[in-house]
């Protein structure tokens, strides 16, 4: 497995990677898809902060981090975003996106790391506190996706 900064050519795996959560999953209360060029401009905003994980040549996730809310209190706290396709679950792919996405972050000046996860997401959870990340707060039915209310969890990492 071989993990890298993301190029533009990356863009079409990562957004069929985050558009099938979008379409399927309860990790994100999005419901509109990403398309190519978005994450082409996300690729060229955050630069070093975009990394992937390939095996064998095939993208199989990728890791983000972006401004957790505006205004300059907050410079230096980031939410990150990850998702791995279904098959590299498991494996390793995760938690080395996470090892680099951190060391990008610590060398950008970010002191906190967020995680916004779906409450209906328990291995998101479980793979944040494996992690060392700890939940902060639970906001109850602040998403809605399939027709539900869903609860917000909110994990965070002292880098």
């Amino acid at each position: 497995m071989n993990i890298r900064q993301a190029a533009p050519k990356d863009a079409w795996a990562i957004a069929a990677i985050w558009n099938r959560e979008i379409s399927d999953g309860v990790s994100t209360f999005n419901s509109v898809e990403k398309s190519d060029a978005e994450i082409v401009r996300m690729i060229a905003e955050r630069g070093t902060a975009v990394r992937v994980a390939e095996d064998e040549g095939q993208l199989i996730g990728f890791a983000t981090y972006g401004p957790f809310r505006g205004g300059i209190g907050y410079a230096q706290s980031m939410e990150h975003t990850i998702y791995l396709d279904p098959a590299a679950r498991g494996h390793g792919a995760g938690r080395a996106l996470m090892r680099a996405i951190e060391k990008v972050a610590r060398a950008n000046g970010v002191h906190v790391l967020v995680a916004g996860i779906g409450g209906e997401n328990a291995a998101g959870i479980a793979f944040h506190s494996a992690l060392g990340f700890e939940e902060v707060g639970r906001m109850p039915e602040v998403g809605r996706k399939f027709g539900r209310w869903m609860d917000l969890v909110l994990m965070q990492k002292i880098l």
